[in-house]
């Protein structure tokens, strides 16, 4: 069992105080929580709300200057290879190691940028609606997304998150999607906690898990994932009709007053493309690749890949519509801090503070630790992180342990910037290996996922009753309007 940090329950100074029924000794026990939307924002201290254009404007000016410092440095690139004096082979090795220094930084620093112009679709950036859209869609634009378009699925994705389904994205498929043999009620429990050798050999046989076609799979989905999303929603929520996408205003994902502002972000996108065009025919098509896609392919990279860690794992539940709240699906997610430092300081703390940013999606990110902290002493064990269980890339063929999750006493801490690539990557093979799908099944309403042998970590335990006091009925809201 992977290694969960489970806040303490220390006597809180709070007005509110956290409180479960359920004492959780087994660790597959998930107690489901039953908080209103007031308790939660009334455990974040009221500064963590406190947003000012000047401090985010700040962020934005550090991530511009990276990137410039690195765009200058490649103009230094033909006297190292010179001055190497290698051959002809070797000079080829040395620039394109160089080039990658260039690419995976840049990628990491217009990632920052990218964290901001969410941040600016949450109105998180400042206290300006107008100011906080101009923003937003100039770097977005910038970085191939259709700022208005998307703000808009993703602000459906916040209101439904962990929804089986109503939610936008990474939207868990079940056996029946994904045409996996039949559940068989004879070999295998719902909860895929007992399942005989006899059923998961069976499961494996007919679901591929075999390294390679997994590692093919999720090269594919850290690749093509995010423009296929805004294309044809992969990933997305399968009730839309087939080739729903983010360019539409048609689009099933908007309304009629949405329009104008889906037309708005097709014009950022057209200004983009018709600047990259320019920049191709007058300095070549090799250039824009070297200075603006490969960078542009690491911003996809980091953003599906942190999104699907934070929504896509053995703990993580999704809901039904009978059961799902507000306040339960903002808690479906797991904070990351796998990535350490380049997480905090360069990708602005949205791997870390991921859950407090569900509860409330206007703090911006430099209020987003104290606002953690806070949630994590109220909620006790309903707060999740995966504070451990990332081993760093570098390490791993030194830990003597062949278990899927590694535990906290093997965990090793390292501030380099390769070994905290690696926790990512070992952190989304990880979850990308044991998500295979869920099990819909009558009277269950609680989902976790299943690895490709049936078998999960987790079962739901209910305390009291189905409690929500969001102000509006959206679990009953088959057509969420966000604004």
């Amino acid at each position: 069992m992977v290694a969960v940090q489970r806040a303490s329950t220390k006597a809180a100074q709070a007005p509110i105080e956290a409180k479960t029924e359920i004492e959780v000794k087994d660790e597959s026990i998930f107690p489901v929580p039953n908080f209103t939307v007031k308790q939660l924002l009334g455990a974040i201290p009221a500064e963590c709300f406190e947003r000012s254009a000047l401090h985010s404007s700040l962020y934005i000016i550090q991530d511009v200057i990276l990137i410039s410092i690195f765009v200058y440095g490649t103009t230094f690139f033909p006297a190292i290879i010179e001055a190497a004096n290698l051959s002809k082979f070797g000079s080829k090795a040395l620039s394109f190691g160089l080039w990658n220094f260039y690419w995976f930084w840049t990628g990491l620093f217009a990632t920052g940028l990218w964290v901001i112009a969410h941040e600016c679709g949450h109105q998180a950036f400042s206290t300006s609606k107008t100011v906080n859209n101009a923003v937003g869609w100039v770097i977005h634009s910038a970085l191939g997304v259709p700022y208005h378009a998307w703000r808009i699925s993703h602000g459906r994705h916040h209101a439904a998150t962990g929804h089986l389904t109503r939610d936008e994205v990474f939207v868990p498929r079940t056996r029946e999607q994904m045409s996996y043999p039949a559940f068989d009620e004879t070999k295998e429990d719902v909860h895929g906690l007992n399942v005989t050798e006899e059923r998961q050999s069976e499961l494996v046989e007919a679901i591929n898990d075999a390294p390679i076609v997994v590692l093919l799979s999720l090269f594919a989905q850290q690749l093509f994932g995010w423009p296929l999303y805004l294309i044809r929603n992969a990933s997305g929520q399968k009730s839309y009709p087939k080739w729903t996408n983010h360019f539409q205003p048609s689009s099933p994902i908007f309304d009629k007053r949405h329009r104008n502002q889906i037309i708005a972000s097709n014009v950022g996108l057209g200004l983009l493309f018709a600047g990259l065009g320019a920049w191709a025919h007058y300095r070549g098509f090799g250039e824009v690749v070297k200075y603006y896609v490969v960078p542009y392919l690491y911003v996809n990279h980091w953003l599906v890949g942190i999104v699907f860690i934070q929504h896509t794992d053995p703990l993580v539940p999704h809901y039904s519509n009978s059961v799902w709240t507000f306040p339960r699906g903002a808690l479906a997610t797991i904070d990351r801090p796998c990535l350490g430092w380049v997480g905090t300081l360069l990708l602005h703390k949205i791997t870390t503070t991921h859950v407090s940013h569900h509860i409330s999606s206007k703090i911006p990110h430099y209020n987003a630790d104290k606002a953690t902290e806070a949630l994590k002493e109220f909620l006790g064990v309903h707060y999740q992180s995966r504070d451990g269980s990332c081993l760093p890339l570098c390490a791993r063929f030194l830990v003597p342990d062949s278990c899927r999750f590694f535990p906290p006493s093997h965990t090793l801490i390292s501030s380099h910037p390769f070994c905290l690539t690696g926790n990512f990557l070992v952190a989304l093979f990880t979850a990308f290996r044991s998500c295979r799908f869920v099990d819909e099944i009558p009277g269950n309403d609680v989902f976790f996922y299943k690895d490709a042998r049936g078998v999960g970590q987790m079962k739901a335990k209910f305390e009291g009753g189905n409690v929500s006091d969001s102000g509006v009925d959206l679990a009953g809201d088959e057509k969420l309007k966000t604004q």
